[in-house]
């Protein structure tokens, strides 16, 4: 593949200062994003927040089309949010509201530490069962055990796309046919998924999606998007309403909007709202195949070198990995290795066991070191990477 990695170097102020292999946290911001957002405001301080808001309006409502083309949806089924979390709880709150006694919430080993919080809230709350379809030997939800388990009672599958940890892409694909056959509503967490791959709602067969702005889309931190299929989106009223999301139409009357901005509220993060947009439009300019071809093989050659380093052990599972990439280091803190690897400025994060408790404790998941690559990111980078981490351990 001919990729500009020049141009995206270039485009990426950050690349100058740091080596960051820590995406899958928050990327850097390309400089596209960096002047839209710091742009807007600029203007507010400049002009006053709600005179920005009305000049701007049309450049904010910009997203709501850059989101639908990432996804592959209208720009009727997208709600801008504060955050991953906060777009993951709109939807689960809100059709948590149905659930009775005795229903049944299947969700994967690999769930997200926030998603099962709130799986295990409503389950003390309303008499539901939360239960975990096994994964099979590649480390991805069994689709097979997927489909054994479902019965009338099974009211929602919810699953992470992506894991915060373990390079997995779990078959979200194959989950959204399953639940389409079963008349079963699909949540899907792509956080970490939007951004380094091309997703597609429609294909997914997903009914809501969640993701963030500040990952591996390189948008601001503080912005989120809810995906809400069309067709069920006027079955689901919001776990809570404002004079955004729906109208008082008389003292005791009010009506919900008809589209997925009811999961919204009033007041938000234009400046965020605008560079999340840039952001859609920059990532579409590059061509979501060409991303996932470049990340993927990026995270291979990581995975690779990583594998050559005495002490270091791969912790990856699953039959298609993305750019994240986790490892253990014998005979050391985690915690350690990532200051020390941070004075050199190179920047990595922790996957701790609680950010993914089922999946640890199955595998007996030491803390890890998460290195998350994307594809301004270089060779020469992983190169360094390894070579400083080696000695690090050696010396240690």
């Amino acid at each position: 593949m001919n990729f500009d990695l020049e141009r995206a170097r270039r485009e990426t102020p950050g690349a100058a200062n740091v080596l960051h292999f820590n995406n899958a946290g928050a990327s850097l911001m390309p400089q596209p994003v960096l002047d839209a957002t710091i742009g807007y405001l600029q203007l507010e301080g400049q002009i006053g927040g709600y005179e920005a808001a009305r000049q701007e309006a049309a450049r904010a409502e910009r997203m709501y089309g850059a989101a639908a083309r990432m996804l592959n949806c209208g720009p009727d089924e997208i709600a801008f949010v504060e955050n991953a979390t906060r777009a993951w709880d709109m939807a689960f709150y809100s059709l948590a509201r149905s659930f009775r006694p005795g229903d049944r919430i299947l969700t994967a080993q690999a769930e997200y530490a926030s998603n099962y919080l709130a799986l295990l809230q409503v389950a003390r709350q309303s008499g539901v069962t939360v239960e975990v379809v096994p994964n099979d030997p590649d480390g991805q939800i069994d689709l097979e055990a997927l489909r054994n388990a479902l019965d009338e009672r099974v009211k929602l599958i919810a699953l992470t796309h992506v894991p915060t940890n373990g390079g997995l892409v779990n078959p979200a694909q194959a989950v959204g046919q399953i639940a389409r056959q079963a008349g079963v509503l699909y949540l899907l967490d792509a956080c970490q998924s939007v951004g380094q791959m091309k997703v597609d709602v429609a294909a997914l067969g997903c009914d809501f999606l969640s993701l963030t702005g500040r990952k591996f889309l390189r948008g601001p931190r503080g912005t989120g998007l809810l995906y809400a299929r069309r067709e069920v989106i006027e079955q689901i009223e919001p776990v809570f309403l404002d004079l955004h999301s729906a109208r008082w139409v008389s003292l005791d009357e009010y009506e919900v909007r008809p589209d997925a901005r009811r999961f919204e509220n009033w007041e938000s993060n234009l400046a965020g709202k605008i560079g999340l947009g840039v952001a859609l439009d920059y990532a579409l300019g590059w061509g979501l195949e060409a991303i996932e071809e470049r990340v993927t093989a990026l995270a291979a050659r990581l995975r690779e070198r990583l594998g050559d380093l005495k002490g270091v052990q791969v912790r990856d599972q699953g039959r298609h990995q993305c750019g994240i990439v986790t490892f253990s280091v014998e005979g050391h803190e985690v915690a350690s290795v990532q200051q020390r690897l941070a004075e050199r400025r190179i920047n990595v994060s922790l996957s701790l066991p609680e950010y993914a408790r089922l999946d640890a404790e199955t595998r007996q998941l030491p803390p890890l070191l998460r290195a998350s690559v994307h594809y301004y990111n270089s060779e020469e980078e992983i190169e360094r990477f390894c070579d400083e981490l080696n000695t690090l351990l050696t010396i240690a």
